[in-house]
């Protein structure tokens, strides 16, 4: 008898008896995080899980949502947050809400038309991997700071056996080369690229079309399992194993660093099940907007990380964490609470000048270790010279390694001088000036992180912005503008400058132009699409939403400008100042006439935000006038993102004046 013909005999004869074996077994479900540690564990771990019953909202809400996606999803029909108005209430749960305000902030927006929609479980194993870490598969750069994550919301128990998401707890500080390493040029950095080349990912592991034993199936003992496991074993980072995120009850939501390596994961039940009981998950990017609250730096003490000892929820023995992990883990967490860099570590403020020296020559040549397996090391060492206790010191070894031919090291560079703080921007500002665009790009996102707004360093972002050459570094350029108006709102320095960063995008977006998508001019996947003579950044998939008025086109330094311009106007008409009458009228010509739907959509989210958040008494006809006239405006598209526009102040109310789902 043919191996898959077996396979379906013995599912036929001893599946109903292996689930039922296995159901009882995930009755419970997994340890959520208590409130009193979300932060601490965010900033450690990197993903945390809410129970429904914390998200405050009648706990029915889940059925109906599973119900109407499930017809939906039988009938093939597209599923979609409008379609479903019911998601757009977790989205706005008040647990939710307080959730992610202490991990990324008030007003915290959602990246519009990016999968945001369900993802239904079956045969295939995607490989472990990052998020784009912005639109749709295009490369972003990637924050340490908790700038960008992701919801996963389950709107059904989800048993071991049902393909939970599969994630890499405490990877999301450990990454690989990208900018000359064409296997992670399309954003969504793997840990192993060869299972995309030999096709391994389009391969069903369970399913009437496997091939495997059944028994290896429920055992894990299949050849896509064992690579799995292989590759993150393989990496050498401290800490990391694979976890499935189940058991799960009805209405759980996670959130996880936007930087975490996780992947799709096959079902291992009987598969004639899978129609009758499938396996939802809605996943929402969120971003910040505003800066972490408490300025003061109260409640943000010393953590004996290693004290923590076995952590409940991945069952990770937290007393095997190294002092390059927790000295991350330090900084981080610090940063989430106050917007501050931490100060110098305990264990430094006894050193004498010549022992600091002679730390900072050795944590130098540390930085410099070779190998993908290092790079714990690399960061860490960076991390440890940033809080040495002589700011000075550590600008000048990190801003050595910022010129390093290898990329390792200047993302090490990058992030260690990031974490000095407002110390390091004249470096930064030096590093927009060189040749080397790779260099350009790392002073100009390093800007973004850490340093002051200032006329220096407006004058540096908006030259790359409006004159470099490389469309990654305009791109990341355009992100460095929100950033510098976010951290001016929540500072109070720089504030009279946030005008001209809406300026700057406002010049951008009118000249800026939208491409054929990579994927479609090349003719071939987004996983293998490559650098051109017009573009050095990969700019993801185009999608039309199956409508005329779009085209399947794209544009990093667009979607970038338009990400930066939500974050500005969750500030309200008093930060736009003098530009705020340009800025409305720039977003409305996006909203009516461009063929990026992501456009679109973060134009819609802009003018949203200008219309309901901060309500202030600034003098504005403006204002008035696009609140009166803001339905009519987002009528002029076909289609509006609804899980944005909610979190941007609008009322859920105003659906029911569009005809369509979207």
């Amino acid at each position: 008898m043919p191996r898959i013909a077996a396979h379906r005999a013995r599912v036929r004869s001893r599946t109903g008896k292996t689930a039922l074996i296995v159901a009882a077994k995930t009755y419970s479900s997994l340890p959520y995080t208590e409130p009193d540690n979300l932060v601490r564990d965010f900033a450690s771990r990197g993903i945390v899980a809410l129970p429904p019953e914390r998200l405050g909202i009648p706990e029915e809400i889940h059925h109906r949502i599973y119900t109407r996606e499930k017809q939906a999803y039988l009938a093939r029909k597209p599923v979609t947050p409008g379609g479903i108005p019911d998601v757009l209430k977790v989205i706005n749960a008040p647990g939710v809400i307080d959730a992610c305000n202490r991990i990324v902030g008030r007003n915290w927006a959602i990246v519009p038309f990016t999968h945001n929609a369900s993802f239904a479980s079956g045969a295939r194993d995607q490989h472990w991997h990052k998020d784009d870490n912005g639109p749709y598969n295009g490369r972003k750069q990637r924050h340490h700071q908790a700038v960008q994550i992701e919801m996963l919301y389950y709107p059904q128990d989800v048993t071991e056996v049902m393909g939970p998401t599969a994630t890499i707890p405490y990877s999301h500080y450990w990454t690989f080369n990208h900018e000359e390493n064409h296997d992670n040029f399309a954003g969504a950095d793997h840990l192993d690229f060869e299972y995309q080349l030999i096709g391994m990912e389009g391969v069903p592991v369970s399913g009437p079309d496997s091939e495997y034993d059944w028994e290896d199936v429920v055992h894990r003992r299949t050849a896509h399992d064992v690579r799995m496991r292989e590759a993150v074993a393989n990496t050498g980072w401290p800490l990391v194993q694979p976890f499935e995120a189940a058991p799960l009850r009805a209405g759980t939501v996670l959130l996880y660093s936007h930087n975490t390596f996780h992947r799709g994961n096959h079902r291992r039940d009987d598969w004639r099940l899978w129609d009758s009981h499938p396996r939802f998950m809605w996943r929402f990017w969120i971003y910040r907007t505003t800066e972490p609250d408490g300025h003061d730096g109260t409640g943000a003490g010393e953590i004996a990380w290693r004290e923590l000892g076995v952590d409940p929820l991945t069952g990770v023995d937290l007393r095997e964490a190294d002092d390059d992990t927790t000295v991350v883990w330090r900084y981080h967490s610090h940063w989430m609470q106050t917007g501050r860099t931490p100060p110098p570590r305990p264990e430094t403020t006894a050193l004498s000048s010549k022992g600091r020296e002679a730390e900072a020559r050795d944590l130098n040549e540390r930085m410099l270790a070779m190998g993908d397996g290092a790079e714990p090391l690399r960061i860490g060492a960076a991390y440890k010279l940033a809080s040495i206790g002589d700011d000075a010191l550590a600008v000048k070894h990190l801003g050595a390694a910022l010129y390093s031919h290898r990329e390792s090291v200047r993302r090490a560079a990058t992030y260690g001088l990031i974490a000095v703080g407002e110390r390091a921007a004249d470096t930064f500002i030096e590093a927009t000036a060189s040749p080397i665009k790779w260099i350009r790009k790392a002073g100009v996102y390093g800007l973004g992180d850490c340093a002051p707004l200032n006329e220096k360093v407006l004058e540096s972002v908006t030259a790359l912005l409006h004159r470099d050459p490389s469309v990654y570094v305009r791109a990341v350029a355009a992100g460095t503008l929100g950033c510098l108006g976010r951290r001016a709102a929540g500072t109070g320095t720089g504030v009279p400058l946030v005008p001209r960063c809406f300026e700057a995008l406002v010049r951008s977006l009118e000249r800026e132009e939208n491409r054929l998508s990579m994927d479609l001019a090349q003719k071939r996947s987004i996983k293998f699409v490559r650098p051109t003579d017009e573009c050095d950044v990969c700019e993801g998939n185009g999608v039309d939403m199956g409508l005329e008025r779009f085209e399947p086109v794209r544009s990093a330094v667009r979607e970038n400008a338009l990400w930066s311009m939500v974050i500005l106007c969750s500030h309200g008409a008093c930060l736009a100042g003098d530009a705020l009458e340009s800025t409305i009228d720039v977003l409305k010509e996006v909203v009516r006439n461009d063929r990026n739907v992501i456009c679109v959509g973060f134009a819609m989210d802009a003018l949203s935000r200008l219309a309901h958040l901060e309500a202030s008494d600034f003098p504005s006809s403006p204002i008035d006038s696009l609140r009166n006239d803001l339905l009519e405006i987002l009528g002029e598209s076909p289609i509006r993102c609804w899980e944005a526009l909610v979190r941007g102040g609008l009322s859920t109310e105003h659906l029911s004046a569009f005809s369509e789902a979207g």
